[in-house]
């Protein structure tokens, strides 16, 4: 496929004859025949495809993601907090289409797993937990990382900071750049979020380094854009950079920590049990209690995740919590201003795409909750934004849902570029050109298959190491405009359906009124239809609902 950004060169054999026509005629050369065009295509289309084309032809392509990051924590949503400042993001928003319901991923490898295959968890093949937790292996030749074809067709691939898909990291297969934070290769370092990380550059061995890993990523990632660390001039370049803020234990570099001083926020309604019309995990979920002056306080006295053991800087109630967790977004807000600065600097900024997204999100307080994992939109919705003013109109919102598979086939429709597997997610371009999507199919299937990648059945809850610890089951959920039908995969279990417009906290589970059961069986039947588009295994034997 001969291919150029801003539609010089046309996708086609006939396109590209006709190309050919008007430039032997141009130059008065009339007696080639077609035979002799032909072979002059295929010859342009070797020299195209073989690298040859200059960098400024394809885009290149900024994809900042940040780890357990809720919408909340950016101000250009409506739902974050009146106090939260974040200018930098905010002024990638205005530049471009933020997206208000965004579905990235439940938990942090699965999210990640998702992107690098374009498949749901269920359809990702030999990526599994091995050893010691976060310790995880998959096969390259049956778990390919799109990256790769990114390489062999002409990109420069980089990926600076958190690392978190196996111990193989893909250097010199999936990326020709990479000073990454590898967690699965090293457990006993896999807590130090953000200081004295074990760095592997380029494949070579670790090393500890020093200072607040955030500012770390943005600076590694300024002098890549910049031409340092290994950039290769004459490539574009896709660069993936993972911050890994905000995620537990929440630390804010030291210059935030006064930052915020008012903090407060509206106590979620529903954070304490019992939670009526829920299921039996959502509905006694119970991490927050009442502290000594009535604020929400963590049960547990602080936060505890499997690698990491939270320090309350500022209290353990609700407002102290939150306060400390903002705190650690500033310093990502901050990395996105230098980078785009550092774009504009070297002329790049209009070849740029730059997508800004987060794994996804995090609760504090909201169905009693305060991890990821659970389907609702205070547990797991994130932020997420695509910016490139030469392309798209910027200040745009677009109020389709979406999801993090659907990113990858929108990278490889800027970068022009064909899908080398079949991939579960959906072209986001036409949202970008025009984000009322009037013409698009909404329905956005989003699945938690706890630690378990290509499941070919729903497991007994019991055995899955995430329901041992947080009790949140496999599920699965289907996103429409206005709804959102949850389906828990335990035998016997109801279904959830809230209507996102007149009950956005989801509070009320419309599933149980007799009134809805057909727009129950109806979407149901969608979702069953989505899981057999995306080859899922267990599509025909998932556990029986509460009420046929």
């Amino acid at each position: 496929m001969l291919s150029r950004s801003g539609g010089v060169f046309t996708g086609g054999i006939a396109g590209q004859l006709l190309l050919l026509d008007c430039a032997i005629a141009l130059s008065g050369d009339f007696l080639l025949n077609r035979g002799m065009k032909r072979f002059l295509l295929i010859a342009l289309t070797l020299i195209f495809s073989s690298g040859l084309m200059s960098a400024d032809e394809r885009p290149n392509i900024l994809f900042i993601f940040t780890d357990d990051q809720t919408h909340r924590s950016v101000s250009c949503y409506p739902e974050a907090y009146p106090w939260v400042k974040t200018p930098n993001i905010d002024a990638l928003a205005e530049k471009g289409v933020r997206f208000a319901h965004s579905y990235t991923g439940s938990w942090c490898m699965a999210a990640r797993a998702t992107f690098l295959t374009g498949h749901l968890t269920y359809g990702i093949k030999s990526m599994r937990m091995e050893g010691e937790y976060p310790g995880s292996e998959y096969d390259p030749e049956q778990c390919k990382f799109w990256p790769s074809v990114f390489r062999e067709n002409g990109y420069q691939t980089a990926q600076f900071g958190k690392w978190h898909t196996g111990t193989d990291n893909g250097f010199g297969r999936d990326w020709d750049v990479q000073k990454v934070w590898n967690r699965p290769a090293f457990p006993e370092n896999s807590g130090n979020y953000f200081y004295d990380q074990l760095i592997q550059m380029n494949g070579e061995e670790a090393v500890e380094v020093e200072g607040y890993s955030t500012d770390n990523y943005t600076r590694w990632a300024v002098d890549y854009i910049r031409g340092e660390e290994g950039r290769a001039e004459d490539k574009p370049w896709f660069l993936w950079l993972c911050y890994g803020a905000v995620h537990g234990p929440f630390t804010p570099a030291e210059r935030h920590l006064k930052d915020y001083p008012d903090a407060k926020i509206e106590i979620p309604k529903d954070i304490y049990p019992p939670r009526e019309g829920k299921p039996k995990y959502s509905r006694e979920k119970e991490q927050w209690i009442p502290g000594p002056d009535g604020l929400p306080v963590l049960k547990s006295g602080k936060f505890a995740g499997r690698t990491v053991d939270g320090k309350a800087i500022h209290g353990n109630d609700i407002h102290s919590l939150v306060r400390q967790y903002h705190q650690g977004v500033l310093a990502i807000d901050e990395g996105v201003g230098q980078l785009v600065e550092s774009l504009k600097a070297t002329g790049q900024y209009e070849n740029t795409l730059i997508i800004f997204a987060t794994d996804q999100g995090i609760a504090w307080g909201q169905k009693g909750f305060q991890v990821k994992l659970a389907p609702y939109d205070g547990t797991i919705r994130g932020p997420m934004i695509v910016s490139m003013p030469s392309r798209f109109e910027g200040g745009k919102v677009c109020e389709k849902p979406v999801g993090g598979a659907d990113l990858v086939p929108t990278i490889f429709t800027a970068a022009g570029m064909d899908l080398p597997w079949k991939m579960h997610g959906r072209d986001l371009t036409p949202l970008l050109k025009n984000p009322a999507g009037d013409d698009w199919r909404t329905d956005l299937l989003s699945a938690h298959t706890g630690m378990s990648y290509g499941s070919e059945s729903v497991p007994d809850m019991s055995t899955d190491p995430i329901y041992q610890k947080q009790q949140v089951p496999w599920w699965l959920s289907l996103r429409t405009d206005r709804f959102k039908y949850i389906r828990n995969l335990i035998p016997g279990e109801i279904e959830e359906l809230y209507d996102m417009k007149n009950d956005p906290e989801e509070l009320v589970n419309l599933a149980l009124k007799d009134e809805r059961l057909p727009q129950v069986r109806e979407l149901r039947a969608r979702m069953i239809a989505e899981l057999k588009r995306t080859d899922c295994a267990f599509v025909d034997t998932l556990p029986p609902v509460a009420r046929p």
